[in-house]
């Protein structure tokens, strides 16, 4: 396999690896953690609509995407499974975009609330199992145009 190649395919299965030099983009969130980073290609859910329907009904998501709730204040959200198909990982912000909580594998179409605890500005959701696999926990930090810069841990730059 040529190198091109090998490049190619590396970035078919290694999540955000065709990301990795870009900058800043609303389609793209970096996150990085002592010892790993990482890049998600995400759909941005910023209004009550598109956090109501947020991932339900999809059957599959690429391991390098993911979706990126954002509340326009701090808050307790609280999430739920109902006519979602796929197991997901809820990463937990605050408004400086540091992770604050990761709840793991919550269960498809599963009716119990899971709570994302106080402060929280900024939910992104990945497939099931992948935060744990990449390293993602409390303390790891998100970057995105989203987060504002003047409170961001990670601003983006320019």
């Amino acid at each position: 396999m040529t190198g091109a190649r090998l490049w190619a395919a590396l970035a078919l299965i290694v999540p955000g690896s065709a990301w990795a030099d870009a900058a800043c983009a609303p389609g793209r969130l970096d996150v990085r953690w002592e010892g790993g980073r990482e890049n998600f290609v995400v759909e941005v859910a910023d209004d009550n609509a598109e956090r109501a329907q947020g991932l339900m009904f999809r059957e599959t998501m690429p391991l390098s995407e993911g979706m990126l709730f954002v509340y326009d204040s701090p808050r307790r959200p609280s999430f739920w499974m109902k006519n979602t198909l796929i197991p997901l990982d809820m990463v937990f912000a605050d408004v400086t975009g540091t992770v604050t909580r990761v709840h793991a594998n919550a269960i498809p179409g599963d009716l119990s609330p899971i709570d994302g605890g106080e402060g929280v500005m900024f939910v992104l959701e990945i497939n099931g199992g992948l935060a744990a696999r990449l390293g993602i926990a409390p303390g790891a930090v998100l970057r995105h145009p989203a987060i504002p810069a003047q409170t961001a841990a990670w601003p983006c730059e320019g």
